[in-house]
């Protein structure tokens, strides 16, 4: 009997667990980091994010490893000022050394489609 119980519970944790990029996700409140950022576009169009939704690049969302699914945050492109609020809807960026990656709507409007990269400042806003 008991060993029906610990499968059981073994696969219950694994159906438990967020997606398997998270590092564990964290408390947005008064999250506020700097590091790269990256987008993401067509090649990804359509496909099914980590949150279940699919991923459309022509709308103001991102990928975090640790902030909850539905985050808003600003986002500022430190080489020129330019920001965008985006929403968290996805797991990633899988690049080391990279902090978010966003769609290709939100690079744009940070400025950043022509370099691929950007350095930025991310930081959850409180609804």
């Amino acid at each position: 009997m008991l060993r029906p119980l610990g499968a059981c519970a073994l696969l219950s944790s694994i159906l438990l667990l967020p997606g398997c990029a998270s590092e564990g996700i964290i408390d947005p409140h008064g999250y506020n980091a700097t590091g790269g950022a990256s987008y993401y576009g067509a090649q990804h169009q359509g496909k099914r994010t980590a949150s279940g939704e699919r991923f459309d690049q022509n709308s103001y969302t991102a990928a975090h490893r640790q902030l909850p699914f539905g985050t808003r945050v600003q986002v500022t492109n430190l080489s020129n000022d330019r920001t965008v609020v985006v929403r968290i809807n996805d797991r990633g960026p899988h690049t080391r050394g990279r902090l978010i990656d966003v769609s290709r709507a939100a690079a744009e409007q940070l400025g950043m489609l022509r370099s691929g990269t950007a350095k930025v400042r991310v930081q959850a806003l409180d609804d």
